[in-house]
């Protein structure tokens, strides 16, 4: 490897990173869709207290499994509380409180192993710019360490620095001992409450009235989150599912009480009580229809909004068939795809054909999401994804290239790896303003919906190398034909498509490529000869003294079925080398001969004895 090129300042430049394997999106594994429940006072009157009874035993499930700490699975007493929470519900929801307490208990452990993660790098990271001077940097292997900008950083980037090791300590203790932290209805919402004096928006002091009204408000949102209507389904179940069933025909649905309920509010043989709401499916109703009428499992959901004051009812079930695959990489790369380069505020995306070319003109989505609720912020999500799924479905792309950005690391380590001041607070809002996770899913599971796939690239260097590459090309490609002002985002998502098709970054010049198949087809259409390429008697030996500072021209010679082949050779000064010609053949030279007879030194090129 040759010297590194140094940067604009002089600085050495750091190596360019292996960049990862471009790979196709697994698709979706279950499908969920949602309708709204008009219900009457009876119907809310029964789900509140199911709900409300439901999601206390499903709480007092959970300090149990937590209590018992992290087993394996044959170990961890299912099938025992199931056992105790049959006798206050029925079979059927105990399964599903007991499978819903081991799924988020997994959840909690993965969350502490990435919050152990964090703490380790961001620990590292002020302990190595900690060590260098203030206001200097210095060289550690091949990356530069940078120490803080003066004494009054440093110190109180040592006070943050003990209170990350301490958090560190206490999580791995956590871990070793099997607890984890969990709260049925948020975390925030939890803290709202400690602080609910402080958040309220009427003036202060607040009044008892005011107080009381701000206190029914936090609990209402508790109660609700906080109940729990799952019912799983079976496959071979009436409707898919025996705790809460709906027929497709009419939209009625019957569902089965908890044991200490059913005396009180049992309007059905067997324990069920049928709401007088019906629920419709409008969204992929049909696929809900067909899928109930084949006898496969479906599981619902039941919520309630208190801000809204809505109910919805939730269905879901797998995708997943046995043996399904994801399209191989080799058999999208044979179509045009479309490349998406995602930013803060918009998305940059160009049609590229299978080798690697941009086609037409460039296309920017607006994507204004800063400042929005969440439900507007998703509605917004979802328009700009149909919007790219109807430019590929145009142009007949097989997939869309995105790149496989995930800031999770980034965020978690925050201002020590993103920089400090304001330009590291811009840049930390950028990158909190990009909505990795949540474009990633949306596309994924729409464009599996389309018929179209999804192959995710490393997003390293894109922007670079494209405004180094195609940026002023595509400029002037486009510069009279396209409405739509050609940038560097642009650019970065040609980028991304190449890396999503295997073609390199960097274009080809124009003009004529000596390449090894040119060069071959072109001498086999000229008759071209060469020693290597001959056979038999008449193929010449190699020198044992042919040095590469010396060359020779070869006369063309006649070569026939019965005359030999004759070569007549001279000398050629050196530093010199003979044009390629359609019949050229290459031999020792005569002086070649002249050293190898008198066994003397080849001393013409470089004065001593070779």
């Amino acid at each position: 490897m040759g010297k590194r090129a140094r940067g604009a300042k002089g600085r050495q430049q750091r190596p360019y990173r292996a960049l990862s394997v471009p790979f196709v999106v697994a698709p979706p594994s279950g499908c969920r869709i949602r309708t709204r429940l008009h219900l009457s006072p009876a119907d809310e009157e029964v789900l509140r207290a199911a709900g409300t009874h439901l999601g206390a035993l499903a709480g007092a499930d959970l300090a149990a499994r937590v209590a018992i700490g992290n087993v394996p699975p044959a170990f961890n007493q299912r099938a025992a509380r199931k056992k105790a929470l049959t006798a206050q519900s029925s079979s059927r929801w105990a399964g599903s409180i007991t499978r819903t307490s081991e799924n988020q208990y997994q959840l909690a452990r993965r969350a502490l192993d990435a919050h152990i993660g964090s703490l380790r790098r961001a620990i590292a990271t002020i302990t190595a710019r900690l060590a260098v001077t203030p206001g200097t940097r210095e060289q550690h292997g091949r990356r530069v360490v940078r120490g803080y900008a003066d004494g009054a950083e440093r110190r109180s980037k040592q006070r943050r620095l003990q209170i990350l090791q301490g958090d560190l300590r206490q999580a791995v203790r956590e871990r070793a001992g099997g607890r984890v932290r969990v709260t049925r209805g948020g975390r925030g919402l939890l803290n709202a409450r400690h602080h609910l004096y402080d958040s309220a928006g009427a003036p202060k002091p607040l009044t008892e009235a005011d107080w009381q009204t701000l206190l029914a408000g936090w609990d209402t949102q508790w109660s609700a989150r906080r109940m729990f209507l799952t019912a799983d389904g079976e496959a071979g179940a009436p409707f898919g599912n025996y705790t809460i069933g709906i027929d497709p025909a009419e939209g009625t649905i019957a569902m089965v009480l908890p044991g200490p309920l059913r005396q009180a509010y049992a309007n059905a043989p067997r324990g069920r009580y049928v709401l007088d709401a019906a629920a419709s499916f409008s969204h992929r109703g049909a696929q809900w229809a067909d899928r109930i009428a084949s006898g496969a499992s479906v599981r619902y959901d039941i919520t309630y909004d208190p801000a809204r004051g809505r109910w919805y009812l939730d269905a879901s079930w797998s995708t997943t068939a046995k043996g399904q695959t994801a399209p191989a990489l080799e058999t999208l790369r044979r179509h045009p795809v479309l490349a998406v380069d995602v930013n803060a505020d918009h998305l940059a995306a160009w049609v590229l054909d299978p080798c690697g070319n941009p086609v037409g003109a460039p296309h920017t989505i607006p994507l204004e999401l800063s400042g929005l609720p969440a439900t507007t912020r998703d509605a917004r999500l979802r328009e700009a994804i149909s919007q790219l799924l109807h430019l590929a479905q145009r142009h007949e792309c097989a997939a869309l290239v995105i790149e496989n950005l995930d800031f999770a690391d980034a965020r978690a380590t925050g201002r020590e790896k993103l920089g400090s001041g304001r330009r590291g607070r811009a840049f930390r809002r950028i990158v909190a303003g990009i909505p990795t996770a949540k474009f990633r899913d949306r596309l994924s599971g729409m464009a599996h919906h389309a018929g179209l796939s999804v192959i995710a690239v490393d997003p390293a260097y894109t922007s670079r190398w494209g405004a180094q590459h195609w940026l002023n090309p595509v400029k002037e490609q486009t510069s009279t034909g396209s409405t739509t002002a050609v940038s560097g985002y642009h650019a970065a998502a040609v980028v991304v498509g190449r890396r999503g098709l295997g073609c390199t970054a960097r274009r080809r010049h124009d003009g004529p490529r000596q390449t090894p198949a040119t060069t071959a087809l072109r001498r086999a259409e000229t008759g071209a000869v060469r020693p290597e390429d001959r056979t038999g008697t008449t193929a010449p030996a190699a020198s044992s003294h042919h040095t590469s500072d010396r060359t020779e021209r070869t006369a063309p010679a006649r070569t026939s079925r019965s005359t030999p082949v004759v070569r007549q050779t001279r000398a050629r000064p050196p530093g010199k080398h003979p044009p390629h010609g359609p019949n050229t053949v290459r031999g020792p030279s005569i002086h070649d001969q002249q050293l190898k007879l008198f066994a003397m030194p080849n001393t013409a090129n470089i004065g001593q004895s070779a």
